[in-house]
Formats: C-alpha cells, structure tokens, sequence
C-alpha cells in the first residue's frame, strides 16, 4: 500500500501559469474586453459586469487609474503588485503581470493575476529546491529504475570528485568498498534499492561507511536515506537517496560508547594481567588494531614501581585481548626512543611509522602508533601502546585524547589490582603463617591435610586446622573457619587457633573446650571499640574432636560445623550424626560430645564447607561426593586429598578450602600396662614392683628407677586424698607415659617445700624427673600423668 496516496494530486505549476491564473484582456483605453472563467473564480465578478467597464473600477488604491495606463503603455512585459477588488468588497493583494499584444493592428494588453501568497509560497519552493541542487549539505543522487546514476546535487559532486563520470553507472560503481553498519544484519546496498523500489518504503537513517573518491584516505560515515520517485500516473521512475556525513558525530557517539564501555569493564577485577586483557578488549578494534601493555614486574607481582631505574627498562610486555591468550614478553627501551619520552614526560607521543619491532612474533606491521604512560597519582606505573595497521588512518587529536582516558582508566585499575594484590598476598601469608607449618609426630593417627586459599578476588578467608598431642598418646584434632576474607579474617582464624590449641592443652573434653571458646568469642565480638574488628570473630565455626588409641574412643563435638566422615578399614562410609551447636559466639544451645568408637585403619575426615560447598552445587552434593571418594580409603591418605579435592566443580574458589584425612592406629595390648589398686598405703611398694618388672618386660630398665619413684609419688598422692581405688596405666609410646587415675577433683598443686616441712616434695619430683606432667579430670574424677623421655 502507497504510503502517500494523494501525491500524484500535487500541482507543481507556478501560480502564474497560464493553466491556474487569471487571464483578462484590457483595449487600448484600459477597459475590460477579455475576461476569462479564471478571472471569474479569482476575483468572483461576473463577464457582463466587467466587459468594456474600465479596468481601473477592479483596483482598490484611489490613483490606480494612472498607474494601470502605465502599465498598459509598456512595450514589454512588467509585472507589479496591485490591490484587486473582489465581488464580495474585500481587497486581494495579487501579482500581476502585463503583457502588451498587437493583433491587425489594434493594441491590447493581456493581463495574468495571480494570488500573492500563493505566488511567494511557489518561490519559496523554488528556492528551497535550488538550495538543495547546489548549497546544501545533503547530498542528493537520483537512480533509474535499473539503479544507474541520472543525476546528483552540488554535494553529491563534491564527494564524488565530478558527479559527470558517474552519469549511467551502476549505485555500487560510488562506494566499492563501502557497507552499511548495522548491529544485525547489514544488507548490501543493491538489497535497500531494490526493497524501496519493490515495496514503496522507504528506508531511514542507514549508516554507510566507506571512503570518498574526493577524500580516499580518511573513513567516512555518512546516514543514508533511499525513498522511491513515482511520476503522476503512479508509474515508478526510479529513487533517490539523501546522504549526509556524520563523520565527526558518529565517531563522537562512538568514542561516548567506547568511554561507557571501558567504565564498566575496565579495571572491575582487581587483577594487573586481567585489566591489560579489558583494555586491550575495549580498544581494538574501534580504536586501534592491536594494544601492548608494558609494565615492570614489581607492578605485575604488586609491589610498588621501581624508582631511580632508566625509563621504559626491564619490562614485561603483554599483548593479547583476553587473559588466557595473554602472552608476556621481557621488553627495553633505548634512551632514545619514543616510548621512553613518552614515559620520562608523562606525556602520549604519535609515532606514524613505526615498523615491526625486531624479533616480535605475531605482531602485524604498523604504521602508526600511540604511545600513553599509565599514570597514577604516585608514579608511572607503565607504557600502553596502541598500534593500527589495518587501519590507514592516523591516530588524531580526539582520538589521543580517547587513549590516554582509556589509560588513565586503566592506570587506576591496575594499580587497584597491584595494591589488593600486595594485600591478598600478605593476608596469605599470614594466614599461612598462622597455619601449621608441620604436623608433630605422634603414634595415634596418619595425617594428610590440604589448604586451598580462595581466589584471589574473593580474598584470603579464615579456615584452619590442626593436629594437638595429648596426654596418654591422645591427639586433639580440630577444623574451623571464620566468616569472612581478608586481613582481618586470618588474624581471628589465628587467634582462635591459638586459643583452642591452649584450651587443648588442658585436657578439656570437645564440649567443655567449645563452651569456654564460645564465651572468649562472644566477649570479643561484644562492641567495644570504635575498628569493629571484633565483628570478624561472628558466626566462627569449629569442631573439635580428641582421639584415643589405647581405646579407639573418638570423642567430638561441633559449634555449627559440619560433622566429620568416617570410612571404616572395610571402605563402608558413614557421616557422624550431628551434634546440635550454635556457631561460636551466638550463645544459646549447649555443646554435646558425640562418641564414636573407631577401628583400626579407620579414615576420619574433617573439613571446612568449601571442600563441600560451592554457588553452583548445595552442601549435600558436595558431601556425597567426598563420601564416595572416601570408599578408597585403602589408597595412601595423600592421594585421597588429591581425590577429594579434584572432583569439587571446576571454576573459581568462592571460599577457602581445608581438609585434614586421619587414619586411626590402635596400640598393641602389650604396650599398655594397667593395675588397680586399693586405698592402702601398703600398696605403693606393690606399685614400684609391678612398674620395675613392666620396664625390664619393655626393655626399658635404664628408666626403672626414675619411673618407679614417679609412679610411688602419684600413687601415694592418690592413696592420701581417695576414697575409693587407684587406676596406674604405664603407655610404651615415643615416650614412657604414666598415668594415675583415683575418684577424687582435688586439684594437685606442684609448690616447693620449705626445709622444716615433712611432705610437699612428692609433685616438685615428678615435675623434675619427667619431660611433662599434668591433669585432666573426667566424669568419675581425675587423672595425674606424667612423660618420661626414652633413651
């Protein structure tokens, strides 16, 4: 359907035209002997109203007579403006156009009227469509229907250096190598003239770039509109289009897009390699064909630039436009060079003929570069060299311009990434410092543990563990991890690691050691200073968990961890029943042990939620899946780290990861001695017998002595203060343990005996003579022990 049904019923005819104005003819005394149905419909006065009446009675101005016998006395046509009076009595402002006329010799003279405003209009559209032939900066080109030039504007000539040489060609003989630019599907220009021609529509605003023959060096842009030209009797003669340049604004709308592009990308990871990988993805191709980015490698591994250092020396070279197609390469620049003024002014420099560096794979030939420091506010972090080689166009001034915001933007991105990169790496550092560095040697367990730290723009988180040897050839074993990343984060992981290590040490049960954690948390989380630091130390989670291989008793508790998994030495798997707990610091629900009685060759594995746990699969996935890794518990402990660790989802680590894999040992019967004995005094010499003869069995009789007093001591001690009967336990380990257990609370308290004093020395004895000593209580009572170095 035609757009524009009623433009065939447009009369281009001037007003004047002999087909639309009023004709009368005047005699020779200026009276009306012609008077035509034109005139009629114009001033509205009948013929026989106007036929030999004077001319004059038609004019409203009082001495028109006079003026009409001057006009009607010329020889040669003249044209004014006049008055005319109209039937109904108003005035009509007209042009008028005399004309004399000589017929068989009498004179007369023709007179053509036509509406002033009428006429003015007509003129105007004639001077509009001249200022579009040959002012205008539109460039107008009209085809035929077979799509060949007929004709151009003055603009169109300009562009075209010479519109002639064109006349009959084909639309595409003007722009060879021209193309429109559309974000989808760009059709060739034969495709948009054969559309409009086809279907009457017209087609608005195409983008086509391309280079003018006037002006082959320079890319231009130019906004293209292509409407189909119809003759009166709707027959199609053909189309024209309208192009303009838009050059300078489409590169300017196009700079605007590349800025809002680089705002939002550039410099958003916090990595040095990553932000040369986002410029360089930014920049080519709308700026340049190819971007360098030079840095030194103190800025790469984040530490400050070096300082005093000859310009543009020692530097590593990247260049590619995503990270894993970076490629780095050792680069220097002579004294002399561009690249090292541009760095020692801190200033872009344009190079446009520079070739192929000497040496340099994979890199197009250049003619033209730009070279822009990265700038900070501290120092000149490096060198962006944005090179063009398929682009002939030099770099101009707004485009320099466009490069050093685009490295200025960069500039600070990197430098953001080298100073979080120098943090993250001192919080790893601390963290791994604050870490075990190595597991003490014990008899109890085979251990194999792993540390992942998150990635790295996610930030050092809090987890931790550790292996603590007790009393009676124990191992306390414990995983947590602190909410949250960062510096903070492995300094609270730290001092809770510390701090359970301590509470180990006093032989508290999993549940007591919890308890007391707990209130230590939530007092430091309380809101007493103004750093907020003790925030970091909300929502910890820890289980703890003491193991005994005289017993095979595994004896855990847990503050809002996960429970441990255990796989039997048969490879059946079981995950521990949850013991209910709050995470540290929260308060509310007491902490519960649970027990466990464990095998010989046992797997336990104890582990942090990023072992398990990622955005991508839930906690429950991830555990089924270490349970079944675990059904290998006959392979090495070592590699079921490695296993474990492996089938976790691939992609970056959102948290840190620590798992520790313990494999349980049994003591033989034969390395562990028991006596019980009744409240009686007499009963100490039994003990020192039954200890001499134990040792001479272990082949420790060098230790006979030593360990018999001690054994005397603390069986005399629980004699004195029991009520009921005294338990020795003798453990052959790396070390000789003793142990003596009576129904009593009474804390033993070691002091040292004046000279005057008959008892007090028993305690200050067994300190002196064995490595350790020490107590734990337990539900019935206490027990008193005491390690003796083997030779």
């Amino acid at each position: 359907m035609d757009r524009f049904p009623n433009a065939a019923n447009v009369d281009f005819h001037s007003p004047l035209d002999l087909s639309k104005a009023a004709v009368a003819v005047l005699d020779a005394d200026g009276r009306v002997s012609g008077w035509g149905p034109s005139a009629q419909r114009l001033l509205g006065h009948a013929p026989e109203d106007v036929l030999g009446r004077p001319a004059a009675r038609l004019l409203a101005a009082t001495d028109a007579g006079e003026r009409l016998s001057a006009l009607c006395r010329t020889r040669k046509p003249r044209s004014a403006v006049l008055d005319l009076c109209r039937r109904d009595g108003r005035a009509l402002r007209a042009a008028v156009t005399f004309s004399p006329l000589v017929s068989k010799g009498v004179a007369a003279t023709v007179v053509v009227a036509a509406d002033l405003q009428g006429q003015r209009g007509w003129e105007a559209q004639l001077a509009m469509l001249q200022g579009l032939t040959t002012e205008s900066p539109v460039g107008l080109t009209i085809f035929d229907t077979d799509k060949r030039v007929v004709w151009g504007n003055v603009s169109t000539d300009l562009e075209l250096a010479g519109i002639a040489q064109y006349i009959g060609r084909p639309a595409s003989a003007l722009f060879p190598e021209g193309e429109f630019i559309s974000r989808h599907h760009s059709p060739d220009e034969d495709e948009v003239m054969d559309h409009v021609m086809a279907t009457g529509e017209p087609v608005i605003g195409m983008h086509y770039r391309g280079r003018a023959p006037a002006d082959p060096v320079r890319e231009h842009v130019w906004s293209c509109s292509y409407h189909r030209l119809v003759d009166a009797r709707g027959e199609t003669l053909g189309l024209f289009e309208e192009s303009l340049d838009i050059t300078d604004r489409y590169r300017a709308q196009e700079r605007l897009s590349l800025l809002v592009r680089a705002g939002k990308r550039v410099g958003a990871s916090l990595d040095v390699r990553r932000t040369a990988a986002e410029l360089a993805d930014v920049a080519v191709p709308q700026l340049a064909d190819e971007v360098l980015v030079d840095l030194p490698p103190a800025v790469i591994e984040g530490r400050q630039p070096p300082t005093g250092s000859a310009p543009g020396h020692n530097l590593l070279r990247m260049h590619g436009r995503t990270p894993e197609d970076f490629r780095t390469s050792p680069v220097s620049y002579s004294p002399s060079s561009l690249q090292a003024l541009s760095l020692a002014t801190s200033r872009s420099v344009v190079d446009d003929s520079l070739p192929r560096t000497p040496g340099e794979k994979g890199s197009a030939v250049a003619h033209s570069s730009l070279f822009v420091p990265l700038l900070t506010r501290d120092a000149v972090l490096g060198l962006a060299t944005f090179r063009r080689s398929g682009n002939p166009d030099p770099f101009g001034p707004e485009e320099q311009a466009l490069a050093v915001e685009l490295a200025e933007r960069a500039a600070v991105g990197i430098d953001n990434a080298r100073r979080y990169t120098s943090q993250h790496a001192a919080a790893l550092v601390l963290q791994r410092s604050l870490l075990p560095q190595h597991l003490p040697e014990q008899s109890a367990v085979d251990v194999a543990y792993r540390y992942l730290p998150a990635d790295s723009r996610v930030g050092v988180g809090g987890d931790w563990f550790d292996l603590i040897p007790l009393s009676g050839a124990r191992v306390g074993l414990t995983v947590g991890d602190v909410v949250g990343h960062g510096v903070h984060a492995a300094a609270t992981m730290g001092r809770l690691r510390a701090t359970v290590r301590t509470l180990a040490l006093l032989d508290l049960d999993p549940a007591e050691l919890l308890t007391r954690l707990d209130g230590m948390v939530a007092q430091d989380s309380e809101p007493h200073a103004d750093d907020g630091l003790g925030d970091e130390a909300l929502g910890v989670t820890c289980l703890y968990a003491i193991y005994d291989p005289v017993s095979g008793r595994c004896v855990w508790s847990s503050a809002g961890h996960p429970p441990p998994i255990v796989a039997d030495a048969n490879g059946a798997v079981a995950l521990s029943s949850p013991a209910p707990g709050p995470p540290l610091g929260l308060g509310g629900l007491p902490y519960e042990n649970v027990e466990l009685s464990l095998s010989d060759a046992s797997v336990v594995a104890f582990f942090t939620d990023g072992v398990v746990e990622d955005r991508r699969t839930d906690i429950d996935s991830g555990i089924d899946r270490l349970a079944h890794v675990l059904t290998w518990q006959r392979c090495p402990l070592e590699e079921l780290c490695d296993r474990a660790l492996s089938v976790r989802p691939p992609g970056p680590q959102v948290d840190d990861a620590t798992l520790l894999l313990v494999r349980t040992r049994r003591l033989e019967t034969d390395r562990v001695a028991d006596l019980e004995l009744p409240p009686d005094p007499a009963m100490v010499a039994h003990a020192r017998t039954v200890t001499e003869r134990q040792l001479e069995a272990w082949g420790l009789s060098e230790l006979s002595f030593t360990a018999a007093l001690v054994v005397s001591e603390l069986v005399t001690n629980g004699i004195r203060y029991a009520t009921g009967p005294v338990m020795v336990r003798l453990i052959k380990d790396r070390s000789l343990l003793c142990e003596v257990s009576d129904n009593e609370h009474t804390a033993p308290h070691l002091r040292r005996a004046r000279r005057d004093d008959e008892g007090g020395r028993g305690l200050f004895l067994v300190a002196q003579m064995s490595q350790r000593w020490g107590t734990r209580y337990t539900s019935s009572g206490k027990t008193i022990w005491a390690e003796l170095g083997v030779p």
